[in-house]
């Protein structure tokens, strides 16, 4: 706890639309030192494109490879929480003292009873994920976000939360995406930013730090040139619901290898890897040297990294080359390419390719920016 608040505490004194955001440990990694990964990946399969395609209520899905969080509070006076702030969902839901699931144990909770300015909403929150649920109840409350005071933002309390939220490093989620996808007609937090007057331009943006344990920051109202060379490039959304855009195709040494002909992707941060349809996903792998092994993972050879092809995300007319250096990754003495197939035709574009680029989300234009990041 005393953590957590010396990181809040860090986050209030620094300027006042910044969230730094923090590399922890993911599930995976906490899962394979205590040697219970095969038996967890085996009982939650990873399936993130269920995000977006899922109907009904709105849907997020175990991602052991989250691991970038940051610092919010809640409430008079503040609880604080770590969240992950995820592009691709759009309520703000963190663990409270009426759950009684494993994960609200490991987790920091809400107590509305020690806030002064909380008031209970109407109705309840469901959010459906691939490997179980959450469910909850409705407040308002003030909501601190990077030095920026929310007033009556609306959020869910879990009172039950799907097993895998037990082996997360963060409290709770954070959308950043559309109202239309709100599950409840919960008014998402940066709307609420907009309406409120709260941010100079209606747009943030995302820095992820390739390398640091931290250094990796969500900027709201904010556009940093120090983040980025170059010049960003704007690509309109194809679909004001998740910040969905239109692909060209995906290359390598020229070659189409994926999405040929056009395709859809989400530029979601709350998804760790570079998701595509299944078949595309194989190929990109064979072109690069990867082979599968028997629980799916795409395997390279450590020592071929720097021989390796740059894989090239052609959008809006403009090439967004992705080198080795950033698709592979490594753990132990095993290395692994991002790229993980799916199940449906749509594409993510993850954490690996954000990590790459510097984003912005711009709700005033309906468009994402994109530059190289530095």
């Amino acid at each position: 706890m005393k953590t957590l608040l010396a990181l809040f505490a860090l986050v209030v004194l620094s300027e006042c639309f910044r969230i730094p955001l923090i590399k922890g440990k993911t599930a995976r990694e906490k899962l394979q030192e205590k040697g219970l990964w095969e038996a967890y990946r085996q009982k939650y399969p990873y399936n993130p494109q269920i995000k977006f395609t899922q109907k009904g209520a709105q849907s997020m899905t175990n991602d052991a490879d989250l691991a970038y969080y940051g610092a919010i509070s809640i409430g008079t006076p503040a609880q604080s929480f770590l969240v992950i702030f995820d592009t691709g969902s759009s309520n703000l839901w963190v663990p409270s003292i009426y759950c009684s699931s494993q994960a609200c144990y490991n987790h920091h909770t809400f107590n509305p009873t020690k806030s002064a300015t909380f008031q209970w909403g109407q109705g309840n929150l469901s959010i459906q994920y691939g490997t179980g649920s959450m469910t909850g109840y409705l407040g308002y409350d003030t909501v601190v976000v990077g030095g920026i005071a929310v007033s009556q933002q609306i959020f869910g309390l879990s009172e039950t939360e799907a097993d895998f939220m037990a082996q997360m490093t963060a409290d709770g989620i954070l959308g950043l995406a559309f109202p239309s996808i709100s599950s409840s007609d919960a008014t998402p937090v940066f709307d609420n930013m907009m309406s409120q007057g709260l941010v100079s331009q209606d747009l943030f943006s995302v820095y992820l730090s390739n390398n640091a344990q931290t250094g990796s920051v969500v900027l709201f109202g904010e556009i940093d040139s120090s983040y980025y060379s170059g010049t960003l490039n704007w690509i309109p959304l194809s679909s004001k619901t998740y910040w969905q855009i239109s692909m060209d195709s995906v290359t390598i040494n020229g070659q189409v290898v994926a999405c040929s002909g056009g395709c859809q992707a989400i530029v979601d941060t709350g998804t760790s890897l570079l998701v595509g349809p299944a078949s595309d996903i194989t190929n990109m792998n064979s072109w690069v040297g990867a082979s599968t092994s028997q629980n799916g993972d795409a395997m390279v050879n450590c020592g071929s990294i720097s021989s390796m092809p740059v894989v090239t995300f052609n959008i809006n007319g403009v090439a967004f080359p992705l080198p080795a250096s950033a698709y592979v990754s490594q753990s132990g003495s095993s290395c692994f390419t991002g790229f993980s197939g799916g199940q449906d035709s749509l594409w993510i574009l993850g954490d690996v390719f954000i990590r790459q680029y510097y984003t912005v989300f711009n709700r005033q234009t309906n468009s994402v920016g994109l530059a190289t990041a530095v």
